[in-house]
């Protein structure tokens, strides 16, 4: 059975909930953004009374279309703060998101459960040392830093195959391996570095994936993020993020539907309702 931190996935367990914490103010959706000690305080607790299985913390944001980058120092110094208060107030598992392997280490030396990789193991090189070092859960995102063409359904795969091929080369265990296939991620052009480059439309690119969760798995379990990103804005026209809270609920349970065992949402309360009732209705989890 997969676990991420001490929680099982995927199989017949619960589609789980990992809720956002974000504490780079350049986020993209700008109420997920916590800062102060007592709102990031704050924020784990609600999100732990409304149902989060794990929290995400993340110190930089890679939305492709924004200039975000920052010092690995500055990015650990945001996330560290909140590593430890979520550590004195909360139980709940703990990621990290980040692709860099510096803020990797110094987060897993804090006792961190898993790291949440958009690179798929692929931006650091040293990041995968950092992996085999530890032993935390993983989740990996497909990527890659060169130009990607061809079926998009197959390309992600294909990237995901090929992360999946690093890990195995250095003995991490199978069952500490979660995919995303990252929405969001995939566009002609941006101002970071953490995006692949595509010829195709993004918009048609994320569509046929969320439509095809199933195929892309690859007998792991499937972690999707879509809460309040471009695509639901695309679809509803809703050029501020923080109107697509609707949009995103019903992603979030279309994707369900299609075979995500996680929701990565900014919305837990909203999210772990819409998706137990999807779960009940859809016989997905007998148990529930």
């Amino acid at each position: 059975m997969t676990k991420l931190g001490n929680v099982g996935v995927g199989g017949t367990n619960p589609v789980r909930i990992m809720g956002i914490l974000n504490t780079s103010s350049e986020s993209f959706y700008k109420k997920s953004i916590k800062k102060s000690k007592q709102s990031i305080s704050n924020t784990i607790k609600q999100m732990e009374s409304e149902g989060a299985d794990f929290i995400d913390i993340g110190g930089m944001s890679t939305a492709p279309y924004l200039s975000t980058l920052i010092s690995e120092k500055e990015e650990f110094n945001r996330i560290s703060k909140a590593i430890k208060i979520a550590q004195n107030i909360s139980n709940l598992p703990i990621s990290v998101d980040t692709c860099r392997a510096a803020v990797a280490k110094s987060a897993l030396e804090l006792g961190v459960d898993i790291i949440n990789d958009i690179s798929g193991l692929k931006y650091d090189k040293k990041m995968i040392d950092m992996i085999s070092q530890y032993s935390p859960s993983v989740i990996l995102c497909a990527f890659d830093k060169k130009l990607v063409s061809g079926n998009p359904v197959t390309a992600t795969k294909n990237l995901l195959r090929q992360s999946l091929d690093i890990a195995k080369k250095n003995n991490l265990p199978s069952n500490k391996i979660v995919l995303d296939p990252a929405i969001g991620f995939f566009r002609k052009s941006g101002k970071g570095k953490f995006f692949t480059k595509i010829r195709s439309d993004w918009y048609s690119r994320d569509l046929a994936v969320l439509q095809n969760i199933k195929s892309i798995k690859q007998k792991h379990p499937m972690m999707i993020s879509v809460s309040n990103k471009s695509v639901i804005g695309k679809i509803l026209q809703k050029e501020n993020p923080s109107d697509r809270l609707f949009g995103s609920i019903a992603a979030e349970v279309v994707s369900v539907l299609n075979g995500a065992d996680i929701i990565r949402t900014h919305n837990v309360s909203e999210t772990k309702d819409a998706v137990l009732v999807a779960s009940k209705l859809s016989r997905r989890n007998k148990g529930l």
